[in-house]
């Protein structure tokens, strides 16, 4: 057999969209090329989320959450740090993603597969000490007990950046979800790449199916839709475009939407505190 009859084209592979603990493909049919930086070489094929893939992604949110939040936070302690071990595991393929289909150095790689493990593992130890933190016990006139306490906001939806920034994207989605929340977010452009990568790490992980829900796809055309979504409870718009946040914020009026801030330390309670909220409780002293 002659040289050229046994070269081939490698086949890109196409990273799909993670939904419910599944990984299928946009209803739509619709993908985009996630090119080597500098070159038209595609690296691999992204599919195109639609506004049915992101009602499928809000669903199984919502069917997740109650169970979630319901665990102890010890439990989701684990699982968080499962998550980080999955990702460890997995640095080499996760390095060669960042390198080779993002653009990164080997060392940017390396301190970036690092700093996402990192994250993880920080989230994973405040599940059971942001309550001791922002729960308080209210001076109160009167023979009663005042106690507040933070509880879940529900499901949240995150708009990332376009530009890849995994350790980012794994404290935003670690803050919300040690929280009890379940998260849908959307991955834009080059970002993008980094669905799959996160979906396999978190299905593999003990992470109950629907916790975390991604889509890749174009932030204009599903932002607003996050934005409206009667069963999006928190927004967090991680984009700085600050004339869209105004408009999205005017979208999530009708169900008094929370939005979640985009700047601040990734690595504090604060993240977390961003996606709680609070009830207060009177309990009568004394007969």
């Amino acid at each position: 057999m002659s040289t050229a009859d046994t070269r081939r084209l490698p086949v890109p592979k196409t990273h799909k969209l993670y939904i419910n603990g599944e990984f299928p493909r946009s209803e739509s049919g619709r993908r985009y090329a996630l090119c080597k930086p500098g070159t038209k070489h595609a690296y691999a094929q992204l599919c195109l989320g639609s506004r049915k893939d992101l009602r499928a992604a809000v669903e199984a949110a919502k069917a997740a959450q109650h169970g979630w939040s319901a665990r102890s936070a010890y439990n989701r302690g684990q699982i968080l740090y499962r998550m980080a071990e999955m990702i460890e595991g997995r640095s080499e393929s996760w390095q060669s993603l960042l390198r080779d289909g993002l653009g990164f150095s080997a060392a940017q790689a390396t301190r970036a597969t690092a700093a996402t493990v990192d994250a993880l593992v920080y989230f994973a130890g405040a599940t059971d000490k942001y309550p001791q933190v922002i729960g308080a016990v209210n001076p109160v006139a009167g023979p009663h007990h005042n106690f507040t306490t933070p509880e879940a906001m529900g499901v949240i939806g995150m708009v990332f950046a376009d530009q890849p920034d995994p350790a980012a994207v794994a404290a935003r989605l670690a803050a919300a979800i040690a929280a009890g929340n379940s998260v849908v977010a959307l991955l834009p452009a080059a970002c993008g790449g980094l669905v799959a990568a996160f979906g396999e790490a978190f299905a593999t992980a003990d992470l109950p199916a629907g916790v975390i829900n991604l889509l890749s796809g174009d932030a204009a055309e599903l932002a607003p839709q996050f934005a409206s979504h009667m069963e999006i409870h928190g927004l967090a718009f991680l984009r700085d475009e600050p004339a869209t946040r105004t408009e999205l914020q005017r979208l999530g009026v009708e169900n008094m939407k929370r939005n979640i801030p985009a700047n601040g330390p990734l690595l504090a309670l604060e993240r977390v505190l961003d996606c709680v909220e609070y009830k207060t409780v009177w309990h009568p002293i004394g007969v």
